[in-house]
């Protein structure tokens, strides 16, 4: 497939917690995850500056493999956090191999009681693949080097398959496609957070 979407606002409890926009661009040894910072609870902005795209296992006294994940979610936050812990130790068990360790928590996903409830998205990125993890226990790997979940991941995925006929840099397609997402999306704004992963 081109690229992927995946519509994540669901209801969390009796209010919907919507979901975000995020958007995962790849584009030779470059990988760009960018996402807004807006948190929503019905028709209220609970906060401006959420942080939802971070790196995985950056920190003092890691391994060589620390800080070459990166990783945006949309969906409940705490489900995502969960999702992100999760990740990261199937990373430390597989030696870093991201491919290996997404397959492995969709597995878990999908058939652990308690993973199962999570509701979440996961766009996750290192030098080599641009992944997007879902609970239903699929690990897509988009053709286009495109992928964006979210309420307002269908704009955003729109906007880069458009930009990237005429624009080479990742991080470039990721930030203008992101504020077409939050111009239309009343979920999303212009409040961004870029991570890249290279060689």
């Amino acid at each position: 497939m081109d690229g992927y979407s995946h519509n994540s606002a669901s209801a969390h409890g009796l209010t919907p917690w919507h979901g975000t926009t995020i958007i995962g661009v790849k584009r030779g040894d470059r990988t760009v995850i960018a996402g807004d910072g807006q948190v929503s609870m019905g028709n209220t902005v609970m906060k401006p500056n959420a942080r939802k795209v971070r790196r995985l296992g950056a920190g003092e006294g890691g391994g060589p493999e620390k800080g070459k994940v990166i990783a945006g979610f949309a969906g409940a936050t705490a489900d995502a956090f969960t999702l992100f812990e999760r990740l990261e130790r199937k990373l430390e068990q597989y030696r870093g191999q991201l491919m290996r360790a997404a397959v492995e928590l969709a597995k878990d996903w999908r058939t652990d009681k308690y993973l199962r409830n999570l509701e979440a998205l996961m766009i996750v990125a290192d030098k080599d693949v641009l992944l997007v993890i879902t609970g239903n226990g699929d690990v897509l790997e988009p053709e286009g080097g495109i992928a964006a979940i979210g309420s307002g991941g269908n704009y955003a995925l729109s906007a880069a398959k458009a930009l990237a006929d005429y624009e080479d840099d990742p991080e470039k397609i990721a930030r203008k496609a992101m504020k077409v997402a939050a111009d239309i999306c009343v979920f999303t704004n212009d409040n961004v957070t870029v991570e890249t992963v290279a060689p």
